[in-house]
């Protein structure tokens, strides 16, 4: 039987504090999602400030970054490709959404929406928070 590692409630906490850290130097409050590997969400936190769209927005490219095991704007990048992959549900291809690595296994995805062109960055070190 395969054995599979997966995110606890601590790893999330800690990725979102991270994001929301890294936000705080650049004086940026992002809305930051966390989902599982399947895409199914395990966190979502919206600042007062942001609007809705934002929950969806960071959702949407946590997902795509679990789902497919790489960044969001990866996806991005392969739409300007080939328009086509634009019908692949619950993906969305919008920098802002990082894979969530674990010995070479993606784990699940963090997205964060909300804070413009700085969304990466913020859920870079997210995940890079993982682990820690």
């Amino acid at each position: 039987m395969r054995m599979k590692p997966t995110l606890t409630t601590d790893d999330v906490l800690k990725m979102v504090a991270a994001a929301k850290a890294t936000g705080a130097k650049i004086k940026r409050e992002p809305t930051v999602a966390v989902v599982d590997v399947g895409g199914h969400l395990l966190h979502l936190e919206r600042p007062d400030g942001n609007g809705v769209n934002t929950v969806e927005m960071s959702t949407l490219k946590a997902r795509t970054a679990a789902l497919r095991g790489r960044p969001s704007s990866a996806f991005e990048a392969r739409v300007k490709e080939r328009p086509g992959f634009l019908m692949v549900p619950n993906c969305l291809g919008v920098e802002g959404g990082i894979p969530i690595l674990f010995e070479g296994e993606c784990l699940g995805g963090i997205g964060v929406s909300g804070i413009d062109h700085d969304d990466e960055l913020v859920a870079k070190a997210g995940a890079e928070a993982f682990g820690k």
